[in-house]
C-alpha cells in the first residue's frame, strides 16, 4: 500500500496532460517502457531489500556496496527525488481542488494564490496546506500514517475505476490516429517525464527497519506495486486517450475531472474524480514525506548530516524534527517552483538512484557472494544490466536545462560533503578510533 501510494496518482492525475502532448497516443508506449524499467528496477531493489533490510532505501544499499562517497552522491538524489517529488505533487492537488471548487460550489481559488511565479500566480497556496497536513500526520506516527495511506489508496484505485468505465464509454478509436505523430523521440521524451511517479518502487524500501520479517514482506511489496501501478496506468491512459484528442490535452489542468465533463456533460462526474484526486495525491504526498525523512534518519546516524536529524521522539518513536525541517522545505519548493521544473528534476533523481540500485547488485554479488538473500534477481547478470541501460536511455531523454540544475545540486551535495560530512561520518571516527 505504501508502494502504491506514493506511486499512483501523480502520473495518472497530474502528469498525463504533461506527457500526451509530448508523445501522442503513443504516451501508452511511453507508460509501458518506463514500466518495463521499474519492472526490472524493482527486482533488484527486492533482493538488496532482502539482503540489506534497513532505512535508507538506494543510499543505505549504496552504503554497503560502493561505500561512503557514492552513497552520498545517492542520498543528494534521493533527497532531490523525494523532496521535490512531494513539492510536484503537492502542485497538482491545488489543480484538483480548483476543479471539485468549481464543479460543487461553482467558484475557483483567485490564480493569484494557485500557482507559482512564472505560471500566472503568487505562490500556491493549497500546495503548502497539503504539505503543512501530511506532516502533522506525520509526526502523530507510522502506524497512523500506514492505515490512513491504506484507506486513500483504496479510494483512488476505485476512482480511477470509475473514470476508466465511463470514459470508456465515449471510446473513439480515431483518436489513436497518427499513433506517434512525434516518432520514437517523442515515446522516449514523454517516458522520462512520467518515470518519477515510479518513486514508489523507492519508497517501499525506506520502511526497512519497520516492517515484519522485512527479508520476505519487502521484496513481495515492491513486486506487486509494481504490477498493480504499470496495469493501472495504461489502463486510464488508454481510457483518456481514446475519449479524448491528444491535441486537447496541452495545457489542461486537471486533465481527467475535464474529461469526465465533456463526456457526461454535467459536474457530478468531475466532481466525484476530483474528489478522489485530492484523496490520492493526499496519499503519494504523505509517503515521499515520510521516505525523505527515513532517509535523512539513516544519513544523520552514519554522521553523514547532524544529529537532529535522527533524534526520535520518546513517545511516538517519530522523528519530528527531521520532519519538520523537511516539510518546511518542500512546502517552500511547492509554493513557489513551476510545475514542469520540479517533474524533470524528480525524474533525473529518481533514475540516477535506480541506476545505482542495479549496478550494486551486481557488486554486491561479486563482493559478498554468500551474504544471505531472502530474494534473488532472476536471469542475473541480464537482468540488472538491462536495468541500469533502460535508466540511462531514459536519463538521456530529458532537457539539458534539467542535466544543468542537477549539476548545480551535486555540488551543493559535493561542498556539504566534504565541508561536514566526511569529518563526522561514522567511517571517520572509526578511523580516528584506530
Amino acid at each position: 500500500m505504501f508502494g502504491v501510494g506514493a506511486t499512483i496518482g501523480t502520473g495518472i492525475f497530474i502528469v498525463l496532460t504533461e506527457a500526451v502532448p509530448e508523445a501522442g497516443p503513443a504516451v501508452i508506449l511511453s507508460f509501458v517502457l518506463a514500466g518495463i524499467t521499474a519492472a526490472l528496477t524493482a527486482v533488484c531493489y527486492a533482493e538488496l531489500a532482502s539482503t540489506i533490510p534497513v532505512s535508507g532505501s538506494s543510499y543505505s544499499y549504496t552504503y554497503a556496496t560502493l561505500g561512503e562517497i557514492t552513497a552520498f552522491g545517492v542520498a543528494a538524489c534521493l533527497l532531490l527525488e523525494y523532496g521535490v517529488s512531494s513539492a510536484a505533487v503537492a502542485v497538482g492537488w491545488a489543480q484538483y481542488l480548483n476543479e471539485l471548487f468549481s464543479s460543487v460550489f461553482g467558484f475557483r481559488l483567485p490564480d493569484a494564490i494557485v500557482a507559482a511565479p512564472g505560471e500566472g500566480g503568487i505562490f500556491n497556496f493549497p500546495a503548502i496546506v497539503l504539505v503543512t497536513l501530511c506532516c502533522l500526520l506525520l509526526v502523530r506516527g507510522t502506524r497512523e500514517s500506514a492505515t490512513a495511506n491504506t484507506i486513500m489508496v483504496l479510494i483512488k484505485i476505485a476512482v480511477l475505476i470509475f473514470f476508466v468505465i465511463i470514459a470508456f464509454t465515449a471510446f473513439d478509436g480515431a483518436n489513436f490516429t497518427p499513433f506517434a505523430p512525434f516518432g520514437i523521440a517523442g515515446i522516449g521524451v514523454a517516458a522520462s517525464s512520467i518515470f518519477f511517479t515510479f518513486i514508489g518502487l523507492d519508497a517501499v524500501s525506506t520502511a526497512g527497519e519497520e516492517v515484519h520479517n522485512p527479508r520476505r514482506t519487502l521484496p513481495l511489496a515492491i513486486i506487486f506495486a509494481t504490477i498493480i501501478v504499470t496495469t493501472v496506468y495504461v489502463l486510464v491512459a488508454v481510457a483518456a486517450v481514446g475519449a479524448q484528442r491528444y491535441q486537447e490535452f496541452e495545457g489542461q489542468a486537471a486533465g481527467l475531472a475535464v474529461i469526465l465533463r465533456n463526456i457526461t456533460g454535467s459536474d457530478w462526474a468531475p466532481a466525484v474524480l476530483s474528489a478522489g484526486a485530492i484523496i490520492s495525491i493526499f496519499s503519494v504526498t504523505l509517503v515521499t514525506l515520510y521516505g525523505q525523512t527515513r532517509i535523512l534518519f539513516a544519513m544523520s546516524r552514519d554522521g553523514m548530516l547532524p544529529e537532529i536529524f535522527h533524534r526520535l521522539n520518546p513517545t511516538t518513536l517519530v522523528p519530528v524534527r527531521n520532519t519538520l525541517i523537511v516539510a518546511t522545505f518542500v512546502g517552500i519548493l511547492a509554493g513557489f517552483v513551476p510545475l514542469t521544473v520540479l517533474i524533470d528534476l524528480t525524474s533525473m533523481g529518481t533514475l540516477v538512484a535506480f541506476t545505482v540500485v542495479s549496478i550494486g547488485v551486481i557488486i554486491l554479488r561479486r563482493t559478498q557472494p554468500d551474504l544471505p538473500r531472502g530474494f534473488r534477481v532472476p536471469f542475473y547478470p541480464v537482468t540488472p544490466v538491462l536495468s541500469a541501460a533502460f535508466a540511462l536511455y531514459i536519463i538521456s531523454q530529458l532537457p539539458y536545462s534539467t542535466f544543468g540544475l542537477f549539476a548545480v545540486w551535486l555540488g551543493v551535495a559535493a561542498v556539504i560533503y566534504f565541508s561536514y560530512s566526511r569529518g563526522h561520518s561514522r567511517l571517520a571516527n572509526t578511523g580516528r578510533a584506530e
